[in-house]
């Protein structure tokens, strides 16, 4: 293993200074972004989701936008659209907004599920299709979507497909005590953002991405994480279990883990830490709120394994 992985513990650290007492989900962050995966926060507005996605991508010099999703959003506004200049008598191709490499699709709930699905195709393939011509987005793409709480005002679900495309759902919360405090001590100062001194280019972050990939995974393992997936199609409680994509996103989480500890194998407790981030906005349940008891049922049910640097 190379060193990058600490430039990468490095990046995590630079945004930690700003999104304070956050260094849990700012790590679980850079791992869903070592994992090439997009991310999916559910949360109250002004608990600092946007501040995230900007202090990520100035650490690591990636290309940033934000689209406001509301009402009237159209999907040309997400994927681009033609033109016509009258002076040369042609269409000219506009990009949209997801032309980057970090995306913050704001309150993505609130606009229409025509919209929505516009960011299915670029979420899963990295390229979008406007009036027949595919056309690739830059490399690495990531989005952060956020959303608010089910039933708020103005809200609508978002489908099911389109939410089985985001590998890992989080939520940031409110801050604790001595956090906020600091907050409030420096609401007159310069802002915290302003701070932030990249720390790797975004072609390191891909060479990250490949050693990710290339960590081990004992075959006991695998047959964990299937047999976790596989139980939540079968657990009372549970109306509708997980998806095969929750496997394959299981495997990337927990050898992205891995390596961000600075291991090249992985093991069983990495399962345990990524399967609540992989598995909460994938299962619909009988009763809401019972997501999380779920997860940790199924952890208590299946046996881990002793597996792990074995070869």
């Amino acid at each position: 293993m190379s060193d990058l992985w600490k430039r990468a513990a490095a990046v995590v650290d630079a945004v930690d200074q700003v999104i304070l007492g956050k260094k849990d989900q700012v790590r679980e962050v850079m791992t869903t972004f070592l994992a090439g995966g997009h991310i999916l926060l559910v949360d109250i507005p002004g608990v600092g989701k946007t501040t995230l996605a900007l202090a990520f991508s100035k650490a690591m010099e990636l290309d940033y936008r934000r689209i406001q999703f509301t009402p009237d959003v159209m999907p040309s506004d997400v994927t681009g659209f033609s033109i016509y200049r009258r002076s040369n008598e042609t269409f000219e191709y506009q990009p949209g907004a997801v032309f980057c490499n970090l995306l913050l699709a704001d309150e993505i709930n609130r606009t229409s599920p025509k919209t929505q699905s516009a960011l299915l195709e670029v979420m899963e393939e990295g390229k979008v299709t406007v009036e027949g011509v595919t056309r690739k987005v830059p490399s690495p793409f990531l989005v952060i979507a956020t959303q608010n709480p089910s039933g708020s005002a103005g809200t609508q679900r978002l489908p099911d497909s389109q939410v089985d495309r985001f590998m890992v759902s989080m939520t940031l919360g409110y801050p604790d005590y001595e956090s906020e405090l600091t907050l409030a001590r420096e609401t007159c100062t310069k802002s915290r953002l302003t701070r932030i001194e990249p720390v790797l280019k975004k072609e390191e972050l891909q060479d990250m991405q490949k050693e990710c990939a290339a960590v081990y995974i004992s075959d006991d393992i695998f047959r964990y994480i299937v047999d976790l997936v596989t139980a939540t199609r079968t657990m009372p409680g549970i109306v509708r279990g997980a998806s095969p994509r929750a496997t394959v996103a299981m495997v990337r989480m927990v050898r992205s883990s891995a390596w961000l500890d600075g291991r090249d194998y992985v093991i069983p407790s990495d399962v345990a830490m990524q399967l609540p981030f992989v598995l909460r906005h994938r299962l619909e349940t009988e009763e809401d709120g019972s997501v999380d008891q779920i997860i940790q049922g199924l952890l208590d049910k299946v046996k881990a394994p002793r597996a792990g640097a074995k070869r």
